[in-house]
C-alpha cells in the first residue's frame, strides 16, 4: 500500500535519475521505498539508520556541529543519507556518474517536502 510519501520519492528518483530511494524512521524501520526489484527495503532501512547514527556520533565527537548528510562514494555509485529532523532518514542510491551538485539540490527539495508531511 502506497503512503503519502511515495509520490515524493518517485519524483526524486525520476528527476535525479536515481537507482532508488527509501524513507525510514530514525531507528531503522522502513516507511516508504522506491527501489529496484529484489532489493530489501528493510535491510537498506537498517543500514541507513546505522550510517546516520555513526555519522552523528563522529560529527559530535569531532565538534563539527549537527550532521546534515553523509555521502558514501563507491566504485559503482553513491549512497547518500540525509536526516530529516529527528524522526526520519532519507537514503538515495545514485550511479557513479551522478552530478552531485544537482543531486544534493533534488535531495534537499525532497527532504523539505517530506518534512512537511511528517
Amino acid at each position: 500500500m502506497a503512503t503519502k510519501f511515495k509520490p515524493i520519492l518517485e519524483k526524486l528518483v525520476r528527476n535525479a535519475d536515481l537507482e532508488g530511494a527509501v524513507l525510514t524512521t530514525a531507528d531503522g524501520l522502513p516507511v516508504e521505498a522506491v527501489l529496484p526489484a529484489g532489493m530489501s527495503e528493510e535491510r537498506l532501512a537498517a543500514m541507513s539508520a546505522a550510517i546516520l547514527s555513526l555519522g552523528e556520533r563522529a560529527a559530535f565527537e569531532l565538534e563539527k556541529g549537527n550532521l546534515e548528510q553523509i555521502t558514501v562514494k563507491a566504485e559503482k555509485g553513491f549512497v547518500i543519507v540525509t536526516g530529516i529532523g529527528q524522526e526520519a532518514v532519507l537514503t538515495v542510491m545514485a550511479p557513479h556518474d551522478a552530478k552531485l551538485g544537482l543531486l544534493y539540490l533534488e535531495i534537499r527539495k525532497a527532504a523539505e517536502e517530506l518534512a512537511k508531511l511528517l
